[in-house]
């Protein structure tokens, strides 16, 4: 990981920036630093850092939205396939006996 002397200096400067948050406590700039060196001394650390705050996001999240957007769309199709509204342009293009001659599988026509 770190050599000794990194160490020794990361854990000095976390030293110092805990005696500045114990001064000034709403000095949100000195806790992030703060937080980001225990974060080099301890990778783990972060890890569990970041998720928790994943989490913290997730949760904040309102999930009551979701479900009513949700069932607004599947009430939204369920909508759609009860009403038929024919053809979109009115009026049949295609012709009803598609092949002017017989079946040619069966060999009648020709």
């Amino acid at each position: 990981m770190n050599p000794n002397w990194q160490r020794a200096n990361i854990q000095a400067a976390a030293s110092y920036l805990r005696e500045v948050m114990a001064r000034t406590p709403a000095d949100g700039r000195a806790k992030v630093v703060y937080e980001g060196l225990l974060d080099v001394l301890d990778p783990s650390r972060r890890t569990v850092r970041l998720q928790r705050e994943r989490a913290a996001a997730a949760a904040a999240v309102p999930v009551q939205a979701a479900r009513e957007r949700r069932t607004t769309h599947e009430r939204r199709l369920t909508d759609r396939r009860k009403v038929n509204t024919g053809n979109p342009t009115g009026t049949e293009r295609r012709q009803k006996e598609r092949r002017s001659r017989g079946d040619r599988r069966n060999g009648s026509g020709g």
